[in-house]
């Protein structure tokens, strides 16, 4: 089968959504606590501690989507039994 540009079998870069496209590779510590629902001085904490993802452009401490899923994965809790 041929793809679109006429070579068949090869693999094609995915093209993100236009809602992918209009937000930000990164957040500030402030964007992603609002997303979060968490203070930002939580989140700078658990960052300087590394205990949990998060990115660093040269000093500034920014969190990717990656970064922000990781540390809602990792807050999920599994229900107990009784």
């Amino acid at each position: 089968m041929a793809s679109a540009n006429g070579r068949s079998g090869a693999l094609e870069p995915a093209i993100p959504s236009s809602d992918q496209r209009d937000e930000p590779l990164v957040c500030t510590p402030e964007e992603a606590a609002r997303l979060l629902g968490v203070k930002p001085s939580w989140l700078r904490r658990k960052a300087a501690a590394r205990a949990i993802p998060c990115t660093f452009l040269g000093k500034h401490l920014r969190f990717s989507r990656a970064d922000l899923e990781a540390i809602v994965a990792a807050g999920q809790q599994t229900p107990r039994h009784r």
